[in-house]
């Protein structure tokens, strides 16, 4: 614990880097990595290696091989290469594996080796042969693109729905770009490409020239190009050493550094944490690893193995021949709790609950502390923040113990966020451990959702372990156990070493109901539909059963199982499912939920049926917007439509929202605030604050500004905070003095204490006397 901190590596004045282990890698390679096309999918995905790849000085009759990988290094499926040669690996969303031929064929393989499907890019990439390719992630889903041997470049957005766009032509282009990578600006892909000293940018109608602004001079060629998790930034490694960041629209400059290196690097990557402000790349060569970013200063690590880099959504995966790293910017809850000589809250509380253990009274003391400041609940917060991003379980605990510690000293601390915190970790744990290998961080889990994640576990046919989490978690049974059960007992039919009598009795040992199924689908056979259907209806069990089936097989005879019992409850929820699941056009969407509205009607649920009318203006109004003001806005929520808006500038557009819908004078007032915060747009905040008197007051406007570290904003609202916040608005802007006049006007013994706290020293020496004399003239009186 005294050494916790060691591993961190300041970045310039305002963020740490720390590196930890994630697994001792036990995989036996018979090849160097650099000998290999690699390939590993983020979220703590596989790693596939096609060993041998073509090389020239290989006897001809020897075959690759293609390996796959947990990210542990255990082995998940070995196969000998018997298709044409590869020129590039790449794993879609969907954990499939991509082969990308030099033909132009793309095979694709699942996570055990079985070849899934084949498609084709086109017969002029046929034609002219696969230079290089790209695997790369849109909101559409995973793409390729190709570079062919004439230098065109061929792309699909989405593998799953291939339509292929052959991109424009780079003038003059006679030989193959030094660098390029895909974009994705507005919903469409995009290539960027390095000829010399010039970038081209393609989109489906055009080529275009662009310069990064500020680049420093000098430069007649790129080297490396890396777009980030997001495809919201960019970086340029530059032939005179300079590394050149900004946005991937290159209309701003982050920031530049000199690494003095020349030489080309093997990989370039973003290492960035969401919602931080913090931009870093992360550069490696053969012996080296360098983490740079906006300071004067790099971090740099020794390689001391052939090692690979995986981007992930909050750091970056490094693994090597003997092990599998993680790195990332330390989060701003463990630095506040960890860092030397901090006083922050969650610090005080952890060593208050330390204290608590070895039966010290520094305990009571470290708690009055932070008691008397008013922060225990942001303590607590801290505490259980900085747990989700600990990767191991001891820190977990002891943060987590901090944290209980000092819920009991509050009297309403909601204690959900402390038992979501609990189970998280418990499941992220599990599947981090050696065996299963899928080494996801928090954010990493959060982004990917509970349910991908059951998805992921059920394509490694790790079906115990999610069959446990679902029980452990509590899901709903048709999103959890019934589900994973249905593609145990698919994957059980599928095996053909296996007799069909071993599948049945395993299925039935593991359902139970096998045989209730077995007649259910003779008499469905064997009846006409309206016999079959009054049957069922003297089965209570049966037609359980069959719904049950109905729901994963037959979601039409699941509709007419509820209409011929009048169920209009059902109906409705079928209906609203059916206009996400199976309607894709807004009409198609809006019809299937006027016709839930209808039912959730007929069943008497009015509070049902005016939500689901409240969803189809919504739907209509979002379909608006994106025709009239272009962005994403079908599906938001309604809180996340108003706080797009207000971020597009559209503030009438926002406040005609909040009316027609409703939404409540505070809320709003809210939302714009934090929006308005966000862009930073300081003119347009001070307006909004004057349009009328605030519902919500004006110490938010504080508290935000402060919070964006903008002391000249915050001290305009500090003046307009009524009499019982004032104080502490003006401790928020630093005005002790001020504030000391205050309770002592307000004559408020809690208030006096609150503002003798942040004395400090010599600089506010004559304002504690002042307190204590006011203090004293109090007791007199």
């Amino acid at each position: 614990m005294d050494c916790y901190t060691a591993n961190w590596n300041p970045l310039g004045d305002s963020a740490f880097y720390r590196k930890y282990e994630l697994y001792s890698m036990d995989w036996d390679l018979k090849e160097e990595l650099r000998d290999c096309l690699v390939a590993a999918a983020p979220y703590g995905g596989p790693i596939a290696l096609l060993r041998n790849p073509w090389r020239k000085e290989k006897a001809a009759s020897v075959r690759p091989v293609l390996e796959i990988y947990s990210a542990s290094g255990m082995p998940l499926a070995t196969l000998l290469w018997k298709s044409g040669p590869v020129v590039s690996l790449g794993w879609s969303a969907e954990e499939e594996l991509l082969c990308v031929q030099e033909d132009g064929g793309v095979l694709v393989y699942g996570l055990h080796g079985d070849f899934r499907r084949h498609f084709s890019m086109g017969n002029e990439v046929l034609q002219n042969q696969v230079l290089d390719a790209r695997i790369f992630h849109t909101e559409f889903g995973s793409g390729v693109a190709i570079l062919t041997g004439a230098h065109r470049f061929t792309l699909s957005a989405n593998v799953g729905d291939l339509k292929l766009r052959r991109m424009p032509e780079v003038p003059g282009l006679q030989s193959a770009p030094s660098c390029w990578t895909t974009l994705c600006q507005d919903r469409v892909a995009h290539i960027l490409l390095a000829v010399g000293p010039d970038l081209y940018l393609l989109d489906h109608a055009a080529c275009s020239t662009v310069t990064p602004p500020g680049l420093a001079p000098g430069v007649s060629s790129f080297l490396q190009m890396a777009v980030s998790f997001t495809y919201r930034h960019l970086a340029l490694f530059t032939d005179t050493g300079y590394i050149w960041m900004g946005t991937a629209s290159l209309k701003e400059k982050l920031c530049e550094f000199n690494c003095n290196i020349r030489a080309p690097p093997k990989q370039m990557v973003w290492c960035s944490r969401p919602r931080s402000k913090e931009r870093a790349v992360v550069v490696a060569w053969e012996k080296r690893l360098m983490v740079v970013g906006d300071a004067p200063e790099s971090i740099q690590f020794v390689l001391d193995e052939d090692s690979y880099l995986v981007p992930e959504l909050d750091g970056v995966r490094i693994f090597s021949h003997s092990t599998h790293e993680f790195l990332h910017e330390v989060p701003v809850a463990s630095e506040e709790i960890f860092k030397i000589a901090s006083m922050a809250p969650g610090a005080l509380l952890l060593e208050a609950q330390k204290e608590y253990e070895k039966e010290s009274q520094k305990a009571d003391e470290y708690l009055r502390e932070i008691q008397e400041l008013g922060q225990l609940t942001q303590a607590v917060q801290q505490c259980i923040e900085a747990a989700g991003h600990e990767h191991r379980p001891d820190m977990q605990k002891s943060l987590l113990r901090a944290a209980s510690f000092g819920k009991c000293f509050l009297d309403r601390f909601p204690p959900d966020s402390f038992v979501r915190m609990c189970q998280d970790l418990r499941v992220l744990n599990a599947i981090r451990d050696y065996h299963i290998g899928i080494p996801l961080t928090y954010s990493q889990y959060k982004q990917l959702t509970i349910q991908v994640l059951l998805d992921r576990l059920v394509l490694r046919r790790l079906y115990p372990l999610a069959i446990q989490i679902c029980e452990y978690l509590r899901l709903p049974e048709v999103q959890g156990v019934s589900r994973i059960l249905a593609h145990w007992a698919c994957y059980k039919v599928q095996q053909k070493d296996v007799s069909d009598e071993d599948v049945a009795r395993a299925i039935n040992q593991k359902l139970g109901d096998t045989p209730v199924f077995t007649v259910l689908l003779h008499l469905k056979n064997e009846l006409n539909r309206g016999d079959f259907f009054m049957t069922l209806r003297n089965q209570p069990m049966a037609l359980s059963l069959y719904r049950q089936f109905c729901k994963h097989q037959e979601l039409e005879t699941l509709k007419d199982l509820y209409n011929q019992d009048d169920n209009h409850q059902e109906l409705g929820s079928f209906h609203i499912r059916a206009s996400y699941a199976a309607e894709e056009r807004i009409e198609g969407r809006v019809a299937a939920l006027q016709t839930a509205a209808d039912a959730f009607y007929k069943a008497k649920n009015e509070f049902a049926a005016k939500a689901t009318e409240d969803q189809m203006r919504l739907l209509r109004l979002q379909r608006r917007l994106e025709d009239e003001l272009g962005g994403q806005f079908l599906d938001l929520s309604l809180h996340d439509t108003v706080t797009t808006l207000i971020l597009g500038g559209h503030n009438k557009r926002a406040e005609q929202l909040s009316r027609d819908f409703r939404i409540p004078d505070k809320r709003l007032w809210w939302l714009k605030l934090t929006a308005l915060a966000d862009l930073e747009d300081w003119e347009e905040l001070e307006k909004f604050s004057k349009s009328k008197k605030s519902p919500i007051g004006y110490l938010p406007f504080v508290e935000i500004c402060m919070k964006q570290h903008n002391k000249y904003e915050a001290k305009k609202y500090a003046s307009r905070v009524g009499p019982e916040q004032k104080v502490k608005a003006l401790l928020l802007v630093g005005d002790v003095a001020q504030a000391a006049d205050v309770a002592i006007e307000r004559r408020n013994d809690a208030e006096l204490s609150l503002v003798l706290s942040h004395c400090t020293g010599a600089t506010d020496g004559a304002t504690a006397d002042k307190i204590q004399r006011a203090r004293a003239q109090a007791q007199k009186k």
